[in-house]
C-alpha cells in the first residue's frame, strides 16, 4: 500500500542478509574489504564529473530536445502465432523485450510502471505508454531481470508477476527485494556471473557488465548487476542490461556465442559517466565483439524515459548511422514492434523524426506499416 505523499516504502525493496548475504560475500566478484561487489573493469568517476557537477546538474535539467513533440505512435504485436524462424523479438520499450525462442517465451527487464522511481509524483516519467497490457502477453516461461535499479526492476510489474506461476532468473541480491514483494523462493535463481540454470529447455547465463546498483540512498552495493545469454535448441540472444564498454563482450561472445540476436543497451549515455551506460558507437562496437556482422542487433535502453542529457531520439539517429557504416543489420521498431532476426528486412524506418522536428505522429498508421516485417 502506498504511503504519505505517493511513497510505497516497500519499493526501496530489501537488503541481502543471511545465506543469501554469505553467498554474496563468497563471490569471487564481491570485495570484502569494500563490501561491495566490483566491476571487471573499474568505473570510476571521471575528471570531468568531480569538476563540473554544476554542470552535469545543468545539463540534466534543460528541457531542449529531451522530450518529443507529440504522441510516439506505438505498434500492437502480434503475439498468437508463432515466429516463423522460431525466434522473434518485440521490444515493449526501454530495456523491456519479450523474446520468443524455439518454442519459448522469455521477458527481459519487465518495466510497466508509469515512473522510475520509489514515488508516485516525481522521478522519470514514461515518454509513451506501455505498448500492451502486460497480461495481455499470454504465457510466460521466464523473467530475467539484469539488475534491481527502479528502470528495470519495478515493484507493481513484479507483483501483477507474482501472481502468475513464472519462474525469474536474477542477480545475486535481487532474490531479496523478490521476497519482500511476494515471489516465493521457490520461483526465482539468483544467479553469479557465469552460473547458468535450466528453465523450460533453455540454459539462463548471467554474464559480465560493467554498471553499478541500488535503490536507496544509503547503496551498499551488495546486488550484482549483469548481461545475460539465453541459449534454445536453435538459438542464442544476448541482453546487455545496463552497461559500459568492456573487452569482456569479446570473451563473452567466444564462450556463449555466435549469438542470432543481441539487445543492447545505446541509451542514457553521458560524458559524465562512460564507464557504466554504452553510447551507440559502444553499443555497436559491443555487438560485433559479442557476435560480429551477422547477427541482428536491437538498440534498446532509449526513447521511453528522460534519464540523461542526450535528445531523447538521438540514440536512434546515431545507431541508425553507425549501423549503416559498419555494415551491421540493426532493427529499430515501433515501441511494440516485432521482428525475425533472420527475415531479410528488418525494421529501420526512422519513427521518431517528425517528432524530434516538431510535427507530430499521432498513431503509428502508414509509417508502423514501413518498419513491420514483411
Amino acid at each position: 500500500m502506498s504511503g504519505v505523499l505517493g511513497f510505497n516504502p516497500l519499493a526501496f525493496g530489501a537488503e541481502p542478509s543471511g545465506e543469501r548475504l554469505a553467498r554474496i560475500e563468497r563471490s569471487p566478484n564481491y570485495d570484502a574489504g569494500l563490501g561491495a561487489f566490483r566491476n571487471p573493469l573499474p568505473a570510476g568517476t571521471t575528471p570531468r564529473a568531480v569538476r563540473g557537477r554544476r554542470e552535469m546538474l545543468k545539463a540534466l535539467l534543460s528541457r531542449e530536445g529531451r522530450r518529443p513533440d507529440g504522441p510516439i505512435p506505438l505498434a500492437r504485436p502480434d503475439l498468437t502465432s508463432p515466429p516463423a524462424s522460431g525466434l522473434r523479438l518485440t521490444w515493449l520499450g526501454h530495456a523491456t523485450v519479450l523474446a520468443e525462442i524455439d518454442g519459448r517465451r522469455v521477458l527481459f527487464d519487465p518495466m510497466w510502471g508509469k515512473r522510475c522511481s520509489p514515488f508516485s509524483f516525481i522521478g522519470p516519467r514514461r515518454l509513451h505508454a506501455a505498448p500492451v497490457p502486460l497480461a495481455s502477453l499470454g504465457r510466460l516461461d521466464a523473467v530475467v531481470v539484469s539488475h534491481d535499479h527502479y528502470d528495470h526492476l519495478d515493484l507493481p510489474t513484479i507483483r501483477e508477476l507474482a501472481a502468475s506461476d513464472v519462474p525469474f532468473a536474477v542477480t545475486l541480491g535481487v532474490g531479496a527485494h523478490l521476497e519482500r514483494w511476494g515471489v516465493p523462493p521457490e520461483r526465482f535463481t539468483e544467479l553469479d556471473w557465469h552460473e547458468s540454470t535450466e528453465i523450460a529447455g533453455l540454459r539462463l547465463t548471467a554474464t559480465p557488465a560493467r554498471h553499478f546498483c541500488g535503490r536507496g540512498l544509503r547503496n551498499k552495493q551488495r546486488t550484482l548487476w549483469a548481461s545475460w545469454t539465453v541459449t534454445g535448441p536453435e538459438h542464442r540472444i544476448f541482453h546487455s542490461g545496463d552497461t559500459g564498454y568492456f573487452p569482456g563482450f569479446a570473451e563473452i561472445g567466444a564462450e556463449y556465442g555466435p549469438f542470432d540476436a543481441t539487445m543492447i543497451q545505446v541509451g542514457a549515455y553521458s560524458e559524465f559517466w562512460p564507464d557504466i551506460h554504452m553510447t551507440p558507437e559502444d553499443g555497436l562496437r559491443a555487438h560485433l565483439d559479442l557476435t560480429g556482422p551477422a547477427g541482428a542487433m536491437l538498440p534498446i535502453h532509449w526513447g521511453t524515459f528522460n534519464l540523461a542529457p542526450h535528445p531523447w531520439a538521438e540514440p536512434g539517429e546515431r545507431v541508425l548511422a553507425v549501423a549503416a557504416d559498419a555494415g551491421v543489420r540493426a532493427a529499430l521498431p515501433l515501441p511494440g514492434g516485432s521482428f525475425e532476426p533472420s527475415a531479410p528486412v528488418l525494421p529501420g524506418a526512422p519513427w521518431w523524426r517528425g517528432l524530434a522536428e516538431g510535427r507530430s505522429a499521432t498513431s503509428a498508421g502508414p509509417l508502423e506499416a514501413q518498419v513491420r516485417q514483411p
